[in-house]
């Protein structure tokens, strides 16, 4: 388990250090929008190349930032649910939810991903839109933002079943059911 642990390590450092600096996006995201917009009204000037800028810079960044957020353990669930249980539960609830759905999810779109972006990459496509720009890179970075979301899933099953098994300390007690409610520490506090 050491080995994996270790594993799990390595794609939580990268998958972090990759959250962090793509967040950095919204902010050129808003100042390409803010500039295109100053532009288009000053000088009545435009390109659909601007428009589709932002869009690629948005969707690296969300796509970049969503296997940081399942580290983080900041995924949406229903919490009014998922926090009524014990950490115990929760715990088996985390590790099906990425075996059962999770995983089955992200492998199915790799499947689909795989030769989508092939295609464009050898076609060299283009948007369709004047002026606009070239599509696979866009394409490319759903199939690497899925690339990491699939790794850092194995990361979280590897860190749920440790956690489970007492070989490490869980990094979300803190946080239990998302918003810090816990109700076995709260029967204990009583």
């Amino acid at each position: 388990m050491g080995a994996l642990l270790a594993l799990s390590r390595l794609i939580d450092t990268i998958n972090e250090k990759i959250g962090k600096a793509v967040a950095w996006l919204i902010l050129v995201s808003i100042i390409v929008s803010a500039t295109n917009a100053i532009v288009r009204k000053l000088f009545d000037m435009s390109s659909n190349a601007w428009l589709e800028l932002q869009w690629y810079l948005f969707g690296a960044a969300f796509l970049g930032a969503a296997a940081y957020t399942l580290k983080q353990n900041e995924h949406i669930r229903i919490d009014i649910v998922y926090g009524a249980f014990s950490r115990k539960v929760q715990h088996w609830i985390d590790l099906l939810g990425h075996i059962f759905f999770l995983m089955p999810f992200v492998i199915l779109m790799l499947f689909k991903l795989v030769p989508y972006v092939l295609l464009s990459v050898h076609s060299g496509e283009m948007s369709t839109n004047a002026g606009g720009l070239i599509l696979w890179p866009a394409k490319m970075l759903l199939l690497i933002g899925f690339m990491q979301l699939f790794f850092q899933g194995i990361s979280e099953i590897i860190k749920k079943i440790a956690v489970m098994r007492g070989l490490i300390e869980d990094p979300h007690a803190l946080s239990a059911g998302h918003h810090g409610h816990d109700p076995i520490a709260e029967e204990e506090a009583l």
